[in-house]
């Protein structure tokens, strides 16, 4: 009985570590349930690789592993020095998410390689495999023949062993904020010139579903995909490079380490929505202390184009439209009013000054009426901005009362930016500042570690509706099993005008959205996002039906089931907070 309470039941984490073996080839490692094997083996040249299967069959086949360095490659001619197992098995809390808790349940394997010849450097390869996937890194030990670094490329290969259908997020260059959609097509698609986004969801034939992506992205590039040369379907990982001309993606010390590379396996799509595998790969909280950490759901006047009706004032970005949408919010049992862009100057602007607000704004008078009613502002920032003012603005943010910000126009993942969004979460974790990130890279589950960061954007959202045609039912069903694997995605759900196919014509103010109400309701239980934007106009919801529903649905949970799925089809999920169970259910057309 102690024992099972102690691997359980506890929040200390159990392991049992293992004698250094001897290097038996090939080697190989299991998941606790025994149904996913990975094995580790050195080819004829000496290079690594691995493979991956599931329920005895092959999902990957051998795959090589190299780092590229500006003097050379660590690929070839390597030895096993040494290799050491332990298996680790914890539940810990969550303070805002899809569940209260998750399971962090895995066996590991390290393996510990040096080349042959000099300059005999030392790589290790840390594996691990979970009942839902498997994950490993490469990590660069403190060592004599290492110290500066300039990575080159990363050759990570996912092999598989057949062409099998994918939705892929095709993009065209490396400045991205990951606003397109993903389509259905074969593996053998991607080829030499493609660069896919990450998560990669592919459905093997007559097996599981299998999702590509990253976690504990950390002083590190963004990680890509794209077809290897001459054989298919084989894909290799691209790094988002430096934005200098050195060539380099990556610029470090020893010791230094790579994020996790992620295979998410399950029998169903639903198996991924459902899996805690990239939170897990990320460190336990830094924030002792998270009560002022509150999720929820915000009035958001931007979307509707500052929309206001039945008033005598014009909607802008001024005082009387913010008080308005406090009004509505407090109504509405919303917990954030979001100023979005524009409220201290021109947004694109980074000479502007972050901690003053042009003269239509009284923001002291807007943060005090919003306190009386129970509602907590958020600010928009430009990234730059942010960059050289959030050591002065987000102390004096705390000390007017602002709850949170919203940093937008970021469009890289490079190693550069990856540090600068790491950055503004720890100053702002110190000043209890939440976070939104926009015109963003997908998430990597750093929001374990930093439980502040709510939610981010990274996805072809809403927004888009207001100036395209793109935002069908189709894709709203489409991205639960693609992008949401990664993690919240504010995708600003909420429109309550809605038209069908033929009717539909984008437009900036007060715009409409395919798709039926109950569609759009649906999604604030489908999507995960512990900060949701409620994304029209107070005048579009009172008195409407449905409206109410807005007032009782939570943005963060403790229990997720995904009931029914098919991946561009339709979408079932129930999520529980306390005794009271949601259940969102969405279709295509």
């Amino acid at each position: 009985m102690r024992s099972t309470k102690l691997t359980m039941l506890s929040l200390v984490v159990a392991l049992i570590l293992m004698a250094c073996e001897s290097p038996g080839m090939p080697l190989n490692l299991l998941s606790p349930d025994r149904r996913i094997e990975l094995i580790f083996n050195l080819d004829e040249d000496n290079s690594p690789w691995y493979s991956i299967s599931y329920n005895q069959q092959q999902i990957l086949s051998l795959s090589h592993l190299s780092l590229e360095f500006q003097d050379g490659a660590f690929s070839r001619g390597t030895k096993i020095v040494r290799t050491s197992r332990r298996k680790h098995d914890e539940i810990y809390e969550l303070v805002v998410g899809k569940s209260a808790q998750a399971r962090d349940h895995y066996n590991e394997l390290l393996v510990e390689l040096q080349e042959i010849m000099p300059p005999e450097r030392i790589l290790h390869l840390v594996f691990r495999v979970f009942n839902d996937g498997v994950a490993f890194r490469y990590l660069l030990p403190q060592q004599d023949s290492i110290d500066d670094f300039e990575l080159v490329a990363e050759h990570t290969e996912f092999n598989f062993a057949d062409d099998q259908f994918c939705w892929a997020l095709q993009l065209k260059d490396f400045i991205t904020n990951y606003e397109r959609p993903f389509l259905e097509q074969s593996l053998s698609n991607i080829g030499p010139q493609s660069l896919v986004g990450l998560p990669l969801t592919i459905r093997i034939a007559n097996g599981p579903y299998v999702a590509l992506t990253e976690a504990n992205l950390t002083d590190y590039a963004a990680m890509y995909l794209t077809g290897a040369e001459g054989s298919s379907p084989s894909l290799t990982s691209k790094l988002s490079p430096l934005p200098s001309d050195s060539g380099a993606s990556v610029k470090g010390t020893a010791p230094h380490q790579s994020p996790w590379r992620v295979i998410m396996i399950g029998d169903e799509p639903g198996d991924l929505i459902e899996s805690n595998i990239i939170l897990n790969l990320n460190e336990p909280s830094m924030i002792s202390d998270p009560s002022w950490i509150k999720p929820g759901k915000a009035a958001w006047p931007w979307w509707s184009g500052r929309t206001v009706e039945g008033v005598d004032f014009e909607g802008g970005v001024n005082t009387a439209t913010y008080l308005h949408y406090i009004d509505f919010a407090a109504e509405y049992n919303l917990e954030y009013l979001l100023i979005d862009a524009k409220w201290y100057g021109p947004h694109k602007d980074p000479s502007q000054d972050i901690t003053t607000t042009i003269p239509e704004v009284d923001l002291p008078r807007i943060i005090a009426y919003a306190r009386e009613r129970h509602v907590d502002i958020l600010l928009w920032l430009n990234w730059e901005n942010t960059r050289d003012q959030m050591d002065v603005a987000f102390p004096l943010y705390q000390s007017w009362g602002v709850k949170g910000v919203k940093v937008d126009y970021m469009n890289r993942d490079d190693q550069e930016m990856v540090r600068f969004y790491h950055d503004v979460i720890k100053k702002a974790a110190e000043h209890h500042l939440v976070v939104d990130f926009h015109g963003s890279y997908k998430p990597t589950g750093i929001r374990r570690t930093y439980p502040n960061l709510l939610t981010r954007e990274g996805i072809l959202g809403l927004e888009h509706t207001k100036w395209s045609d793109r935002i069908t039912p189709e894709h709203n069903v489409t991205i639960p099993f693609t992008r949401m694997l990664a993690g919240p995605m504010d995708y600003t759900p909420g429109a309550f005008q809605h038209v069908t196919r033929d009717e539909f014509e984008p437009r900036y103010d007060a715009p409409t959205a395919m798709g039926t109400r109950c569609h759009h309701l649906a999604m604030f239980v489908v999507y995960e996002s512990p900060l949701q934007m409620v994304s029209d106009y107070p005048g579009a919801y009172r008195g409407e039906p449905g409206a109410d529903f807005l007032k009782q649905v939570p943005a963060s949970w403790d229990e997720i089931r995904v009931l029914s799925g098919v991946i561009g089809d339709y979408a079932v999920i129930a999520r529980r907070q306390d005794r009271d169970w949601f259940i969102g259910a969405m279709t295509n057309w």
